[in-house]
């Protein structure tokens, strides 16, 4: 029975280990993260499941770096970038940032309005109602109690997979189009290069490595208890990747291979869905909408607020009450007030917003890892646990990459 102590004693350390890493990649299957992948799987089928492999290493490599620096330093990111490049740059990098959020916020309230809406709920019920919920989880909160919360509203992303199955795709095609990389003549297609922005944009979005820095440091991880956050951050990476995989597959499994090219809101995948794969794929990608939206707007504007709060000096955090850090609340309260107000606003293009907002977190990663790689690398910040060569390969050849896609998008762009 020893091997049983064995495999308990593992599974406790999994289970303990997972927090802030799982919390953070998997919020990056928001509902901005839903339509886009929705979309890639409608429009172009299994064509770009080869950036899912690629894409989860970087992930990994990132948010490690930010995991590292958190627990090393003691600091959040911003607060590391203010202190080493000024406050002026830092001022922009927030603002950049507080924009691009936002419209990252619209789209959380958009996917909770298309959800409910397709049970027949109202989105001037559902909308206000959600966001008082989300409001209050965090304000009223503390930070072991949210996590817990947190935690639990992962697991429901299992509900991508268990529709992935349910819509019967062809399994050796999504494979082997996941290691082949795909035709030289769709680059030529502005959408296409469009699309490859946003699924990297929404999957290594710069809010996440903002967050994951500022919950490490409020959760008191040290050096030595870094070999659990690293597995932690790992395992977040993959899970959430695996469940972006299975939304491309079912959807160009059950929309792209009959003819169903644009979805308007993300909620319509799920409707597109039923009559091909059946009321259950229909209902658990509709539960899974719903979750993601709910869970990543409770998380997005805390993390705009812990970013802008640690960056400007303010003070921050959930274990702090209304009257130590009212910039961190009241900017938390502004965020969810004005995103629900604008899914209120008839005809307002909820769509275009949505997916404009992760091309926009695929502008500004670059920028952001730029600064990253900067600090990691510091001698005198990091000491022994700076980057390795490989890890800033991998991370220069990300930024690389996303900015050669920007000034091609922005050459078709200017072409026509």
């Amino acid at each position: 029975m020893k091997w049983l102590k064995v495999w308990r004693y593992r599974i406790l350390f999994f289970l303990a280990a997972l927090g802030p890493g799982f919390i953070t990649a998997n919020v990056d299957n928001d509902a901005g993260g839903i339509f886009t992948y929705s979309q890639a799987g409608a429009q172009y089928g299994y064509a770009l499941l080869w950036t899912m492999i690629p894409i989860t290493i970087a992930l990994i490599v990132v948010q490690e770096m930010c995991a590292r620096m958190g627990a090393v330093t003691g600091k959040g990111l911003s607060d590391l970038i203010r202190e080493e490049f000024g406050l002026r740059l830092t001022f922009i990098i927030m603002l950049l940032l507080v924009v691009v959020n936002f419209g990252n916020v619209i789209a959380e309230f958009t996917g909770i309005a298309g959800a409910l809406g397709l049970f027949h709920v109202s989105k001037y019920i559902a909308v206000p109602v959600c966001a008082f919920l989300v409001w209050a989880l965090v304000v009223k909160g503390d930070y072991k109690s949210v996590e817990k919360i947190f935690l639990f509203a992962s697991v429901v992303y299992l509900a991508y997979i268990a529709a992935g199955v349910l819509g019967r795709p062809d399994w050796h095609t999504a494979l082997v189009e996941t290691v082949k990389l795909p035709d030289r003549s769709l680059w030529h297609d502005r959408n296409y290069v469009y699309m490859t922005i946003g699924v990297i944009g929404t999957t290594i979005t710069p809010w996440m490595q903002f967050y994951l820095q500022s919950s490490i440091v409020e959760k008191g991880v040290t050096v030595k208890q870094y070999k659990a956050t690293r597995l932690d951050v790992t395992i977040g990476s993959i899970f959430t990747d695996v469940v972006a995989w299975f939304i491309v597959v079912v959807c160009a499994a059950t929309l792209w291979i009959h003819g169903v090219r644009n979805i308007n809101v993300a909620a319509d995948a799920a409707e597109a869905m039923r009559p091909i794969a059946g009321d259950y794929a229909f209902l658990l990608f509709a539960a899974g909408l719903f979750n993601a939206s709910l869970f990543a707007a409770s998380i997005l504007p805390l993390s705009t607020a812990y970013t802008v709060c640690e960056g400007l000096g303010f003070e921050s955090g959930l274990d702090r009450t209304w009257k130590q850090a009212p910039v961190f609340y009241w900017l938390y309260t502004i965020l969810i007030a004005a995103g629900a107000a604008v899914v209120l606003i008839p005809n307002f293009p909820l769509v275009k917003m949505a997916v404009l907002s992760q091309v926009l977190n695929g502008l500004l990663l670059p920028v952001v890892m730029y600064f990253m790689l900067k600090l990691i690398n510091k001698p005198e910040l990091m000491g022994e646990c700076r980057n390795r060569t490989w890890f800033n390969a991998i991370a220069w050849i990300t930024g690389i990459l996303v900015t050669g896609l920007s000034l091609v998008l922005v050459w078709q762009s200017v072409r026509g």
